[in-house]
């Protein structure tokens, strides 16, 4: 497979505009085996991402503004993400102690029990890098690196 069959386009303005959609559409073919996986634990990615950070944490909770700060997405809604975990039973929050302005949360028994199941699952990372070696993955972390230090 190459992008170039993947979205059926043989002609890129340049290399740098052929591998920026390559990472783009890797992303997203990525991201839709990950959530097929999560789905399996009635969650979504950025669910699955707010509840490593808070496991991370635990037992001491975390503000939705330090929540926020190390989240993947970062257009994710932070606030509306806590709710659903609420709703869900798999996280709880609570006014700070520290600044009544802040939210904390914390992930529940049930949450890490969720984590330790997907943890004792199918290895979502291994699936998705099945086809790249030790060295190619930190050659592309390297890279991707790089790009983001360029701006």
């Amino acid at each position: 497979m190459s992008i170039d069959r993947d979205i059926q386009q043989t002609r890129f303005a340049n290399s740098r505009h052929k591998a920026l959609i390559n990472i783009l559409y890797t992303y997203g073919w990525a991201l839709e085996r990950i959530k097929n996986i999560l789905a399996h634990h009635g969650i979504t990615h950025q669910q699955f991402n707010m509840l490593r950070i808070l496991r991370g944490r635990y037992p001491r909770p975390f503000s939705t503004l330090q929540i926020r700060e190390r989240m993947l997405d970062k257009m994710s809604d932070t606030s509306r993400i806590v709710d659903r975990l609420i709703l869900k039973s798999i996280a709880q929050k609570s006014i700070s102690s520290v600044d009544h302005r802040l939210v904390d949360v914390l992930i529940t028994e049930k949450g890490l029990e969720i984590l330790r199941e997907i943890d004792e699952g199918p290895d979502i990372v291994s699936e998705v890098m099945s086809n790249v070696t030790e060295e190619e993955m930190e050659e592309l972390s390297q890279l991707l690196d790089k790009i983001r230090r360029s701006n």
